[in-house]
């Protein structure tokens, strides 16, 4: 029996995504299509981009649907000479000029409208209070887990991956107003109203729609606020267990799910390779510099030292973890830990 607690890498598929995406299986049509069963694609198409609008409080009209995250930060962010953190994702960083500070955790930003910061932190769970005229911002993490509204936001373009909330791997979004420049990375057949061209993949975005809405929707249940509960449970007992244990960002508005935690003396990739033989996914940083086996960048530009970030490991809990899980992995983990510390 394993546990899965890494849900920042990734999530499991949403019951309501998998239904749409069945669905949609069984529509044959091109998108681009003018025919009965082109109009029935497009229709999947449109409405799941409704869905996503209504979720992140956009128009209709400003979603750009791409193949995820990575790809939207690149139709975001390419020739703009932005400047970012170095808290920034791999997929940001490819495009911007990591200069601005961050001082406890939170990123300075003098100039908003020159500048691309994330709503929340993959490593740390570390939510930023984004400053109005952003140019960019990466909302991946905090999308479904923290309240966000484009609408009024007053950021410039927000980019999402559907799988980090529930719905399919390979597809993401771009929001941002009509009329907006962007450096069109996809040239074709001038799909998404010639912002990203290639035919639409009308199964994964069916998916991404439902995921979106279901997500919203256990937000504004107020779903999180028992998983935040969870983490602090777990954050507890860890520490009752190792009294050494540095909790990164603890203290400051984080994602309610993620716990990063620092055990001085026991690489973070040993703690991974420990807990996945006792039966839990637990990550030692972003998903994307798997097999990387490095001090992260991220812990560094907190001011972390190597001894400590390079101890670090990330627990992202789900909405369906439970406390048993919790507890299991806290005894496990503490087990281990005890195990090394009489070698």
């Amino acid at each position: 029996m394993r546990t899965y607690l890494d849900h920042n890498a990734t999530t499991p598929l949403r019951a309501e995504a998998r239904a749409a995406m069945i669905a949609a299986m069984d529509v044959v049509g091109n998108p681009s299509s003018v025919h009965a069963e082109g109009r029935a694609a497009k229709g999947i198409v449109e409405t799941a981009r409704a869905q996503i609008a209504d979720a992140v409080g956009a128009s209709g009209a400003d979603v750009v649907f791409t193949s995820g995250a990575t790809e939207a930060a690149a139709l975001a962010l390419a020739g703009r000479g932005l400047h970012a953190a170095p808290i920034e994702h791999e997929a940001v960083h490819a495009w911007v000029d990591p200069c601005l500070p961050v001082v406890h955790g939170a990123v300075q930003v003098d100039d908003p409208a020159g500048s691309a910061v994330q709503l929340a932190n993959s490593e740390t769970g570390i939510v930023q209070a984004l400053p109005r005229g952003l140019a960019v911002s990466d909302i991946t993490q905090g999308f479904g887990k923290v309240p966000f509204a484009f609408s009024w936001s007053g950021i410039g373009m927000v980019f999402l991956s559907a799988h980090k909330f529930g719905g399919p791997k390979g597809v993401g979004a771009l929001i941002f107003p009509q009329g907006t420049d962007v450096a069109v990375q996809i040239k074709g057949g001038g799909q998404e109203m010639g912002r990203r061209s290639g035919t639409e993949n009308v199964i994964a975005i069916a998916g991404m729609g439902a995921a979106a809405a279901a997500a919203q929707a256990d937000l504004a249940a107020g779903k999180w606020d028992r998983v935040a509960k969870l983490r602090n449970i777990l954050e507890t007992a860890i520490e009752a267990a190792e009294k050494s244990t540095i909790f990164v960002g603890k203290g400051l508005d984080r994602l309610p799910n993620t716990s990063c935690f620092a055990s001085p003396g026991w690489k973070g990739e040993t703690q991974v390779m420990a807990m996945d033989l006792a039966g839990f996914a637990v990550s030692a940083g972003s998903a994307c510099s798997s097999g990387k086996v490095k001090t992260s960048r991220v812990l560094q530009a907190l001011e972390l030292s190597d001894e400590v970030a390079s101890s670090a490991i990330r627990v992202s809990l789900g909405i369906e973890t439970t406390e048993d899980e919790v507890m299991q992995f806290v005894q496990a983990w503490s087990e281990k830990r005890a195990r090394r510390r009489a070698a």
